[in-house]
This record gives structure tokens, sequence and C-alpha cells, in this order.
């Protein structure tokens, strides 16, 4: 089966969509970005490649007959299956590259962190039990905070130092977060998955074996995002986001005239014809203010994950008027006006109000709001920003149509996997061809 990639490598995460010769989505894989390019597209790619999988044992189930609501009660149940094993293999790989760290010598630190990685490994199931709430879907990020909080509980039973502790953890993450785990070990994850599932389908079973044996070829791939320079791609084979989210936009939702993608680093507002081409735009230019990473240094400094800010500012019933969204500025002010009393949920609503604030400056110079509006990125998923987004347009342009896809974030990966797409059909010179296969 032949495909083409889009890769998004953003300031935050990283995102990859591999598209069917006839423009379908085959898969959709996301990763944090590193400082290492190659490795998150390799990862990013690397989950998609799986997400393809899983499409094709639904195919496969389709094939054999299975019910609609019984096929989607199989494949969840794979997806978390498949999930816990790989997050297990993280876990080893975890414990394996301390030991190196620590040339394998017993003592103290070494039987400290083989309680907390063996604690650990024993949540896993729970952790990936139907119905479970996660805070992240990235190893990274669940494993770190389970880490801090085991490691606290060592130290008071043991002479061994926080510090010390965290450290190896802090040293090993970065080499464990930079194994792309997953495609190649499909066929392993989804067997120990299907064993583990009671009762065993049949139909299960010989979906994913004949899924496993889909060569899956990579023909054409185009790069882009905020770090698209650094992309491993040749330079024909990158494209701007402004043309990436506006033509990914438009694929969505095919009456769009106005994006506004707010990402990690920057926010972009552009105006598209009916062909999805881009006609104008305006982009921040001076700082990560009124963007994402603004809104996970706010969360750092309230101890919360980013997640969490959005339906905290929605219970908010008074919001304080914040002027500057400086994000070098934005520990001392959220200091100072908890310190005056303020409520956290009404000074976070304000924050919320004035990021939107900043994005209508850029719609307006771009051109203002036409119908259908598109709203895009991760920031798309906060629901304080998209009330508040609803809100301000409705003042100023009126009512109109906002469409926001549950696949927003990968709204610039399937703009370039469109481009890819076409170069193929154009006779373009194909990209990193890719032979993907799953492991034996």
């Amino acid at each position: 089966m032949q495909c083409c990639v889009g890769i998004d490598l953003g300031s935050t995460t990283t995102k990859a969509i591999v598209l069917g010769e006839d423009g379908a989505v085959l898969g959709r894989g996301i990763t944090n970005s590193r400082s290492n390019y190659k490795v998150a597209c390799d990862v990013a790619l690397s989950e998609a490649l799986i997400n393809t999988r899983f499409a094709l044992v639904s195919g496969e189930l389709d094939a054999a007959g299975v019910e609609a609501g019984a096929r989607d009660a199989l494949l969840r149940a794979l997806e978390l299956g498949f999930r816990e094993q790989q997050y297990r293999t993280q876990l080893v790989s975890l414990r394996d590259t301390i030991d190196r760290y620590l040339d394998g010598q017993p003592g103290p630190l070494h039987d400290a962190v083989r309680r907390v990685l063996g604690t650990m490994d024993g949540e896993t199931r729970e952790l990936y039990r139907d119905g479970a709430r996660r805070k992240s879907d990235f190893f990274r990020d669940l494993a770190g905070a389970r880490y801090l909080h085991l490691a606290e509980a060592a130290v008071r039973e043991t002479d061994v130092g926080f510090d010390a502790l965290v450290g190896l953890f802090d040293k090993a993450i970065l080499e464990v977060e930079n194994l792309p785990v997953g495609e190649r070990g499909f066929v392993s994850h989804a067997a120990a998955a299907i064993q583990r599932m009671a009762p065993v389908a049949p139909e299960l079973a010989a979906a994913v074996r004949r899924a496993a044996d889909v060569p899956v070829e990579e023909t054409q791939s185009v790069g882009t995002g905020y770090g698209r320079k650094t992309l491993p791609f040749p330079k024909e084979q990158i494209r701007s986001e402004i043309l990436c989210h506006g033509l990914g936009a438009h694929s969505m939702f095919p009456d769009t005239r106005t994006v506004l993608d707010i990402g990690g680093q920057d926010t972009k507002a552009i105006q598209v014809d009916d062909a999805g081409i881009v006609t104008s735009f305006q982009m921040n230019d001076r700082c990560a203010a009124g963007c994402g990473r603004y809104l996970g240094y706010i969360a750092d400094e309230m101890n919360l994950g980013v997640h969490e800010l959005g339906p905290m500012a929605c219970e908010s019933t008074r919001p304080v008027r914040i002027n500057s969204t400086c994000t070098v500025f934005a520990g001392a002010e959220l200091r100072e006006r908890l310190s005056l009393g303020e409520k956290r949920e009404d000074i976070v609503a304000g924050l919320h109000r004035a990021i939107i604030l900043r994005a209508m400056s850029l719609l307006a110079r771009s051109g203002g709001v036409a119908d259908q509006f598109t709203f895009t990125g991760g920031v798309a998923k906060n629901p304080a920003a998209v009330a508040a987004l609803r809100d301000l347009i409705r003042d100023n342009y009126g009512e109109m149509t906002i469409n926001i896809s549950p696949d927003s974030i990968y709204t610039g990966a399937l703009g370039a996997a469109l481009f890819a797409l076409r170069e193929l059909a154009g006779g373009g010179a194909p990209g990193r061809r890719v032979e993907s296969r799953h492991e034996q």
C-alpha cells in the first residue's frame, strides 16, 4: 500500500499524517517536539503508522462482517491493551538506561530506583483500563509525574537524596523518549494485548495478523511547521505553515474562508479562497505572548497541567481584566493578582480572553472574519479559549459558523500531506522512500 506523509514540526508538538492514494486519512501521530528534530519526526511518523495499522484492522473487521458496535468495542480494547504494552516497554527502557548510568552496581540509589519503577509497572494496568483518566498521552508526562511523586516517598524511607533520584530520571528520559517504539513492535504489542482480553474474539486476532502483513510504503512526504527548516527533508519538500494550515482547514471544512491557528509559538490569521488557496495572512512576529507556550508557562506557575486551565477558566464568574500577556512577566503578574485576593479561575479566564483579543487583532489586520471560520491548533481544544473566541466574533462580526475539528491539532500536517499527494499526482520527485514493515 502506497501512502503520502505530512509532518508538522511545531515548537511544542510534532504531528504526522498518513494519507492513502485516494486522499483518505489512514493514520495520525503526535509526540513532544525535541531538540533532535529528526527524532521527533521519526517518532511522530511511527505513531501515525501505528494508527494506520489500527485503521487496517478496522477494515479487516468490517470485511469479516463484524457489526459496527462490536467492531468499535474490539478496537477500543485493542488500543488500550496496545498502549499498556507500549508504556511497559518504555518503563523497561527507562530502567535499563538508569542501570547503565549506575553501571549496574547495587546500592541504596539503585534499590530506590527499582522500587519506584516497580511500583509504576504495577500501576500500568489500572492506568490503561477502560474509563481511566490520564493527564497526558505522552510517556514523559505520565511517567515523569508519577516518578516524582514516588521519589518523594522513597527519600522519606531511605537515605537517598531527592535530587540524585530525580536527576537519574531527567537524564534517562532524554534517551528513552527518543526511541520510536510502536510501529516496529505492532505485532508483539498487539498480540500481548489480545492475550489479556477476555473473552478473546477470534476475528480480532485474524484481523491483526492480516493488517500487520500489509506493506506500507511512503512514496511522497512534505514537511511544515515552526521548525520546518530543521526537518530532515530536501528544501523542495518543505511548505510554509500558512499554506499548509490554509489547505488543511479547507480540506476539513470546504466552506472555510478564514482560519485562525494558535500554536505553541505563534498565532496565524489566514484568509483562503474556495480552493483553499491563501489570499492574505497575518502572524505575530515578536514573541510567544498570546500563544500556547504562554498558557504552558501559566500552567507551570500554577502547578497545573495545561489541559486543566480551560476547564478552570470556565468556572469563572468575574473574569479579571488582563492588560498584558507578556510571557516574561506572566509569573509576576499572576502572583500579584493572587496576592490581591483574585480567584484563580477569574485570573485564568481573563488570561484566555486577553489571548483571544490579540488573535482578534491579527484577524482584523488579515482582512477580518468571513463565514465560515475555522479554528485550528492545540488551543482549539481549550474550552475557555473557544468560548472567548465565539463571544468576540459574535460581538464584532455577528453570528457565524465556527468550525473546530477534534483533530484540529493535525491541520498543518494534513495540509502538508495534501501537498505531498499533489506532488505525487503531478509526477514530482518522490520523497523519502521508506518501506514500513512490522517487527517479526
